[in-house]
């Protein structure tokens, strides 16, 4: 099986993750994977049912967002993901969704502030909001960018649409898809009862500093 091939089936797999955490409704979102060492991305195609797709129809693009291969069109965000890939070299997956919680927290256009020790250890901080974009350009792909660049957080609520994330590969993508709706729900139920407490910047980076440096399993060096 080639490196190619072997992308869409962990590409097509991970979208059952989507569905299993509750992030989609219908065939809105995508994942995406950037092909190592290759100037390709594999992406889902748009439209397409969660229950339909197969690796074979996950479709293969240039990092123009051009059709590079597959016998179907590419999702409606192709452009935005391409943009990721082109101007983010360390980024392998990215992933949208419209998940319910946090596409609450873009619609008001707020960033989730850092009020709970999950959000330390995955995101470094708040959640930041992007600028409001139209879908099927280059726009959302640079609203990306530019709120990321240089922010710990691998992921953005971008203004009256929903979530992008970014990570090494296509599945830490789809973690912090994860993470980041829940510690959005948890942090507007906590707004019902009042005011969360913040959590000090120290502590924050230390929290940072030992989930991503020390917690689970290390491999022997």
């Amino acid at each position: 099986m080639s490196v190619i091939d072997k992308l869409r089936q962990t590409v097509c797999g991970l979208h059952a993750e989507l569905v299993r955490y509750g992030l989609v409704a219908w065939t809105a979102g995508n994942i995406s994977g950037r092909v190592p060492d290759e100037e390709l991305f594999v992406i889902k195609p748009s439209g397409v049912s969660y229950d339909e797709l197969t690796p074979d129809s996950i479709v293969v693009c240039d990092l123009e967002g051009d059709l590079v291969a597959g016998d179907l069109a590419p999702s409606s965000d192709t452009a935005a993901h391409a943009y990721i890939y082109r101007h983010m070299p360390h980024v392998g997956g990215v992933v949208h969704t419209h998940s319910t919680y946090a596409s609450a927290w873009a619609a008001r256009g707020e960033a989730i502030p850092c009020v709970l020790t999950a959000m330390a250890d995955e995101f470094g901080g708040e959640i930041p909001v992007g600028p409001f974009a139209l879908i099927g350009g280059d726009d959302i792909g640079k609203g990306v960018v530019e709120t990321l660049t240089g922010h710990r957080s691998p992921a953005v609520l971008m203004r009256n649409h929903g979530v992008f994330t970014i990570g090494a590969s296509p599945k830490a993508a789809v973690k912090a898809a994860v993470m980041c709706e829940d510690v959005a729900r948890t942090v507007h139920v906590a707004r019902q009862l009042g005011e969360p407490l913040p959590i000090a910047r120290d502590d924050i980076d230390s929290l940072y500093d030992r989930y991503q440096n020390v917690y689970g399993q290390r491999s022997a060096r």
